[in-house]
């Protein structure tokens, strides 16, 4: 069922451009879990490549504590938004300074190895982010954030945390799923070239690493939104796809 009207008040542009929840393949139960561990198995990922359930949920309690009898105000960055997979009331453009998008966490599963990792965008400190602030109404709350604890977290190399998103209506406190410095698959501070370069030749069960970053930069100019460093690391890593041939 497509999105109310009114949810694109604030941003027309983005009607017809957003993937309702009924239609979204990220919208999963905790069956899907069973399938994801037998790949992992299959694939010979680590012991601990995803959250435990128990420990999943009680971060969201702790970190939705004292919120979830109101809306609910989530930053988006990457694939969240135009596929959030939760029913949205409001979609607002929305800035948050201090942070950027970055190519920083390391992919091991999916679309890179253990052999030859890739790399996944995140929220990391430092320089600015352009994306869209969508708003789940009160009521939705508790069963829609539990959809989407299942896809942010189900690594744990995401920290939630509220920020300050600037947007032409007005500020709001947003949750954001930041990168936690303090997984092992954190990797700061990668020269561009490098960073190019494993995007450019990793590739796993979902497909090349390269085919994650060019949907990015397709759906963030179909959006209308702008990150220029994003655009040349594209540029950099499909030169160095080309010449490897």
């Amino acid at each position: 069922m497509p999105f109310a009207h009114h949810v694109f008040r604030h941003t027309p542009a983005l009607r017809g451009l957003i993937t309702p929840p009924d239609s979204s393949e990220m919208r999963f139960g905790q069956e899907r879990f069973d399938e994801l561990d037998l790949q992992a198995e299959a694939e010979g990922w680590p012991a601990g490549w995803r959250m435990d359930h128990d420990e999943r949920e009680a971060n969201r309690q702790a970190v939705l504590s004292g919120r979830l009898g109101q809306d609910l105000w989530v930053f988006a960055y990457g694939s969240l938004i135009w596929d959030p997979a939760v029913q949205v009331e409001e979609y607002r453009y929305g800035a948050l300074p201090g942070w950027r998008r970055s190519f920083c966490m390391r992919l091991e599963g999916g679309r890179g190895t253990h052999e030859r990792p890739g790399l996944m965008a995140a929220l990391d400190e430092g320089g600015h982010c352009d994306g869209v602030v969508f708003r789940i109404g009160a009521a939705l709350v508790e069963q829609e954030t539990r959809f989407m604890w299942r896809r942010e977290m189900f690594a744990g190399a995401y920290r939630p945390v509220f920020l300050e998103v600037m947007t032409p209506q007005g500020a709001v406190d947003a949750l954001a799923f930041v990168m936690d410095r303090d997984n092992h698959r954190y990797m700061p501070d990668l020269p561009e070239e490098q960073a190019a370069r494993m995007i450019a030749l990793a590739e796993g069960g979902l497909g090349p690493n390269f085919a994650y970053l060019d949907s990015l930069v397709r759906h963030l100019d179909e959006l209308g939104i702008t990150d220029d460093a994003i655009r040349r690391l594209h540029a950099r890593a499909g030169a160095c796809r080309a010449k490897a041939g």
